[in-house]
């Protein structure tokens, strides 16, 4: 009995390792033809050995872009630069470990946030109003607590502290456990169908707008170490927030909070209504019928909201 048994297992063995080594291959080659098809079209800024990718485009006062998980640059620069470069000096970045960022540790919003800030800063960003969608604008709170800022604009943003568990795909992925095993699986085998499908739901209600997967390079963040990080900053945010909200109170500048009403993915509830109640300069804009990217779909509210907090700071 013990030499069949020893047999099947020898062959399992051969088998799994067969298979994640073809994985691994596959993923790289997948990788190799996402980087390809989209490049990094912006300025390469080193920070202390980290490299930031920064798209900049248009002259005016500064504005930072800063997007969400598992987007780069191209997610807001897509939706808003076309409107805001007449009139700004927008400065799309890729956040630390997604796009073509480098990542960096410890991987905190407010660790982001002063990578980022240095990167603009070295470009002539000295004082810029700051836009943050989703985790960027978690990022862009920690930016207002620890850099100079003309105000902030939070779309979306998930900035305080929720109840209950995380959903269990970043509970999964964003360990190193399923980290390491899920995110090659990732890479390797998901299809453009699953993607859309994944894209649909960020835009729920709303449809997902023309050609937005390809013109946001949507494909980059299927990549291993995107994926992973991406999964992993998501799962060590609440954290981060509940440190950072205890001193929310104390800023001062304009900020400007919208939210979709039918958010499912970062709720305005718990959100965006006690963000603005506890920032004593805020106000709230709360979109009827606009799900997790109001910037796309309610893009008129948002351009709104970016003038007008250029007007309280006094940038026009």
């Amino acid at each position: 009995m013990r030499r069949p048994v020893l047999t099947t297992f020898l062959f399992l063995s051969a088998a799994l390792i067969a298979f994640a080594v073809f994985t691994d291959r596959r993923a790289d080659l997948r990788e190799a033809a996402i980087e390809s098809r989209f490049p990094p079209t912006g300025e390469i800024v080193n920070v202390d050995g980290t490299d930031v990718h920064v798209l900049i485009r248009g002259e005016g006062p500064d504005l930072v872009l800063i997007h969400g998980a598992g987007g780069n640059a191209r997610d807001l620069s897509f939706a808003l630069v076309d409107d805001l470069a007449n009139r700004y000096r927008v400065f799309s970045v890729d956040r630390p470990g997604l796009g073509y960022s480098d990542a960096i540790a410890p991987d905190t919003p407010m660790a982001q946030a002063r990578v980022l800030a240095q990167a603009t800063r070295r470009l002539g960003a000295d004082n810029p109003i700051v836009l943050g969608h989703s985790y960027g604008g978690a990022v862009a709170m920690g930016w207002a607590l620890e850099e100079p800022s003309a105000g902030l604009v939070i779309v979306a943003g998930a900035t305080m502290p929720w109840p209950g568990p995380l959903q269990p795909y970043y509970r999964i992925f964003g360990s190193k456990l399923g980290g390491w095993i899920g995110a090659p699986l990732v890479s390797a085998y998901v299809s453009d169908e699953q993607i859309a499908t994944t894209v649909a739901s960020v835009f729920d209600p709303a449809p997902i707008p023309e050609n937005y997967i390809t013109g946001a390079a949507i494909p980059l963040a299927t990549r291993i170490e995107s994926f992973r990080r991406s999964a992993a900053q998501v799962k060590r945010l609440r954290p981060n927030v509940v440190e950072m909200s205890a001193h929310y109170g104390g800023l001062t500048l304009p900020v400007e909070v919208l939210h979709g009403t039918d958010d499912t993915t970062v709720r305005p509830e718990i959100h965006a209504v006690p963000l603005s109640k506890t920032l004593p300069n805020a106000n709230l804009t709360l979109l009827d019928g606009v799900g997790h990217a109001p910037h796309h779909v309610a893009t008129k509210a948002v351009l709104d909201a970016i003038d007008s907090v250029a007007k309280r700071a006094g940038l026009r």
